[in-house]
């Protein structure tokens, strides 16, 4: 069965998380709580993690998976910094359940990214996985802690009944709100574009682009 590291979500301790660093510096998969759900982190940069990521949810190779940052400033750091419509909706809605599909950066395993060569980031509104990637150093993928069709997991409980010891640790933050995945858009041509409807009403992304 895979490691249970209980951590206040009001206050996750660094040292604490150390050792999740570790992990995932090391290739390995990690569960963790966000502000939807439970989700699975594995350094993006490493294709042999990633590998191993896909490998475990029986996800389909041209699937891509999304990635969460520390802060706007961590995004920034791999994308150079975001401008326009990107940039006021990252500062509206982070921390928070809104992911842009923005350019891949070149470090990221082709994996990662999808067809059009894009990956989706946000900064969630969860302390706890905020603090994981910073200690990483670098954004963290966040695809749903779930074999491909089952339930995604809202507690650390469902994720060891669903995963066992197919993750090297499970990060138990307590029950996360559950409900829909974050929503995904897509600026183009100072226009946005709806890509998955999800946890953030469309109407109130457009309302930026009014």
């Amino acid at each position: 069965m895979a490691r249970r590291l209980i951590i206040d979500p009001r206050a996750p301790d660094a040292e604490s998380l150390r050792d999740v660093a570790d992990a995932l510096a090391a290739g390995e998969v990690v569960a963790y709580p966000t502000d939807t759900l439970y989700g699975l982190a594995v350094d993006p940069r490493n294709a042999v993690a990633v590998h191993r990521l896909f490998a475990l949810k029986g996800r389909a190779p041209d699937m891509a998976v999304p990635v969460i940052a520390a802060d706007l400033e961590q995004v920034e750091a791999q994308t150079g910094r975001l401008s326009g419509l990107d940039r006021r909706l990252a500062e509206r809605f982070w921390p928070g359940p809104l992911s842009l599909a923005i350019d891949a950066w070149p470090s990221l395993a082709p994996g990662v990214m999808s067809a059009d060569g894009t990956v989706a980031v946000r900064v969630p509104a969860h302390a706890i996985a905020r603090a994981i990637a910073r200690l990483a150093g670098h954004p963290i993928t966040a695809t749903s802690a779930n074999r491909t069709g089952a339930p995604p997991p809202a507690t650390a409980g469902e994720v060891l009944a669903g995963l066992g010891d197919a993750v090297a640790m499970v990060v138990d933050g307590g029950p996360t709100q559950g409900g829909a995945p974050s929503t995904i858009v897509r600026v183009r041509k100072g226009r946005v574009a709806l890509v998955r409807e999800g946890a953030i009403p469309w109407a109130r992304v457009l309302e930026l682009q009014q």
